[in-house]
């Protein structure tokens, strides 16, 4: 199982990109192909997909939509192929508010989601979208720690804090962190 790839991408697809590492060319399907450019490196966050047919490789451009994908899939009747539209319009944090605050309308306005694919969507995965310590060193922990502290201390329960900490950018300064993190609140 592969992780990430690193190299050079070499074309474009409708579908997806042609990274070259090592002189190995990968196709790897990717939400929004024209996202990436010709000639320049990247890191491609992949997963990798086996059946009868073949092999196929999915690539995310961060580890959040990676997993994100992941959770997903894991839905029934919502393969890989139906859930890259998703990520290519929808963004990660649209995506998880969605399902967190049982938004069939926004969910259904995704290709081939319809209301009973929905409403499963939710049913699986609301409560298990959480992301944080993904990747996080322990200059954003602290940084997180205070943000908590100083919405608790605005009358805020941890509870309700939890799915807008993983959100907030914890490199800004914390007035910074305290505005976007009561801006996701107040959504």
């Amino acid at each position: 199982m592969y992780d990430y790839i690193k190299g050079i991408i070499t074309g474009i697809k409708n579908n997806a990109i042609v990274l070259d590492n090592n002189g190995i060319g990968y196709l790897i399907y990717v939400s929004n192909p024209y996202s990436f450019e010709i000639g320049n490196e990247y890191k491609i966050f992949v997963y990798q997909q086996v059946q009868e047919d073949g092999h196929f490789l999915y690539g995310f451009k961060t580890i959040e939509e990676k997993e994100l994908f992941l959770k997903l899939i894991s839905v029934k009747g919502l393969g890989c192929k139906m859930t890259l539209p998703i990520l290519a319009v929808g963004s990660i944090d649209g995506i998880m508010d969605a399902i967190e605050r049982e938004n069939v309308l926004y969910l259904k306005k995704f290709p081939k989601i319809g209301d009973k694919l929905a409403k499963q969507i939710i049913l699986d995965l609301k409560g298990k979208l959480e992301f944080i310590g993904v990747g996080i060193s322990d200059d954003e922990v602290n940084n997180e720690n205070e943000l908590k502290e100083v919405l608790i201390g605005l009358g805020y329960k941890e509870k309700e804090l939890k799915p807008i900490l993983a959100k907030v950018d914890t490199s800004l300064s914390i007035e910074d962190q305290v505005k976007d993190a009561l801006k996701l609140l107040l959504r």
